[in-house]
């Protein structure tokens, strides 16, 4: 009976050993964002040994140089505007049209606590790092770069490049590029769980059974750099009409709203009669909406509901958007303040329009939170838009769309 008792202890201290090896072995999910986006993990991660590797080595030079430039050109700059022109944020940020852009979603919003991402691509996964046969790596690190090279360059994503880039690989999708987004942007991810959405806008998580026409999506829970626990919510789903009115995201959205919200490089959708029902959900559960012209058509503001800040200058869309100039718009940015920082199709600085909409109270009086805008002289004629130029080192690359080539952007 001794015997056999001292057997069992012996037998459940190795499994709790083999248990303690085995969590030793798998990588958290902090540390493989860390390793995709090219920053050590922790001493004691099995991703470790990987970092030795030439690929790994190139690639955080890469990433390091690339969002460098980007902290120094745009982010830090959209942050000071943000803290200057947002006065009372609200917790929820929506950011429809996004695609996996978390970087522009917390450099306008970086006060949010929660954040709904929302486009076509879907989540995709990101497998055990450690486990991909060999050359894996460098393949999945290669793909993650090209994915990114649009968005680090000029604000947006290419849709074609994106699905081309992150359906090739073990790793796909867009969760590896919020992971990169996170890790870069200072925050430390928790956990990311697959979340479904009912038709009645009711979240279902764990493998739960939402229904037909279910919305999926990831919930990813991450602390700020100061530690506070913030949430990122990413649905892959059709915004428009027939899309949204099947599913329950936009009910989703608005029991987390009144929000603020961000529109860039979307492609001018909501210009069309076919989303009309996302555009009325933003205008309604919007405390207020930054976005650039691409975003909501000037006529549908209210001038009842909403006072408007206009930022930079509008030059009109670029030749991929042809018949979507707007006289309003441009007689709003003749007195435009001064903006030194770029978004949208038009990313350089010089070329950038940024206009701020501020909901009003319901009673009209004018809005706590807005800021001042002063008048500004009228900008210089409009200069015929330039080829963008590819940030690195490497030579442009043959994805890369040239003058008259015909292609969609995406965000």
């Amino acid at each position: 009976m001794r015997h056999s008792l001292r057997m069992v202890t012996v037998a459940a201290g190795l499994l709790l050993a083999a248990m303690a090896c085995a969590r030793a072995q798998t990588a958290t999910l902090d540390d493989t964002a860390k390793f995709l986006a090219g920053m050590m993990p922790s001493a004691d991660s099995p991703l470790v040994p990987l970092t030795k590797e030439a690929a790994w080595q190139r690639h955080a030079k890469f990433f390091d140089s690339a969002f460098g430039q980007l902290e120094q050109r745009q982010l830090s700059r959209i942050r000071a505007w943000a803290d200057i022109n947002l006065a009372a944020p609200k917790p929820t940020m929506f950011y429809m049209f996004s695609g996996p852009d978390f970087l522009y979603a917390n450099a306008f919003h970086p006060k949010a606590s929660t954040y709904v991402l929302s486009a076509l691509e879907p989540v995709g996964s990101v497998p055990d790092l450690t486990r991909l046969p060999r050359g894996g790596i460098a393949s999945a690190l290669y793909n993650v770069e090209r994915s990114l090279s649009s968005i680090l360059s000029f604000s947006f994503f290419i849709t074609k490049q994106m699905k081309t880039d992150l359906q090739a690989g073990q790793i796909s999708g867009t969760l590896p590029i919020l992971y990169v987004f996170l890790a870069r942007s200072g925050m430390t991810v928790k956990s990311a769980t697959p979340v479904s959405l009912d038709d009645k806008g009711a979240a279902y998580f764990a493998g739960e059974n939402p229904g037909p026409n279910a919305v999926r999506g990831v919930r990813i829970i991450f602390a700020g750099p100061e530690g506070q626990e913030k949430t990122l919510y990413y649905f892959s789903t059709d915004l428009s009409n027939s899309g949204v009115k099947a599913s329950g995201f936009l009910k989703f959205c608005e029991t987390l709203a009144p929000a603020n919200s961000l529109i860039k490089s979307a492609s001018y959708l909501l210009h069309s009669g076919n989303f009309t029902t996302v555009r009325n959900f933003l205008l309604n559960n919007s405390a207020t909406i930054i976005q650039d012209d691409s975003g909501i058509p000037l006529g549908y503001y209210s001038t009842k509901k909403w006072r408007l800040f206009p930022f930079g200058r509008y030059l009109g869309p670029v030749d991929k958007f042809p018949g979507r100039y707007q006289e309003s718009y441009a007689a709003l940015f003749r007195r435009a303040q001064p903006i030194d920082f770029g978004i949208g199709y038009r990313w350089r600085t010089p070329e950038t329009n940024v206009l701020l909409a501020v909901r009003l109270p319901d009673d009209g009086s004018p809005a706590i939170d807005a800021t001042t805008s002063a008048e500004a002289p009228p900008p210089p004629p409009p200069r015929k838009p330039r080829t963008p130029a590819y940030i690195g080192s490497r030579p442009l690359p043959d994805w890369w769309p040239q003058r008259g080539d015909g292609f969609f952007f995406w965000r």
